[in-house]
């Protein structure tokens, strides 16, 4: 039986949305460019440095681990699972709209 309530599938989509945010954070911080974080200038449109993508990638991770615990998810739930792929899904193409031409 599924004992999980709204909010952790609510927890689940954003355990989605920060994995993948931190996917482009950290590989920009490794490959040592620089890229838009929330604490660039201006925020999330000025480039940030490869030391501040990885700190804003691991933190996008540690997030991700919290709202996993805070889930309670079970890899039988479908829905849960569902949520956490919608996550991705919107988180993406949002990520990719809002860059969409400021790095060409």
């Amino acid at each position: 039986m599924n004992s999980m309530k709204w909010y952790n599938y609510l927890a689940c989509f954003f355990l989605g949305a920060f994995l993948i945010n931190s996917v482009p954070h950290i590989i920009h911080g490794i490959s040592g460019d620089s890229f838009p974080t929330p604490f660039a200038n201006p925020p999330g449109k000025g480039l940030s440095s490869p030391l501040i993508n990885l700190l804003w990638g691991y933190f996008n991770l540690l997030m991700s681990y919290i709202l996993y615990k805070f889930s309670k998810l079970n890899s039988q739930n479908k829905q849960a699972l569902a949520s956490i792929t919608a996550g991705i899904i919107i988180m993406s193409f949002v990520l990719g709209i809002t860059l969409a031409g400021k790095l060409s």
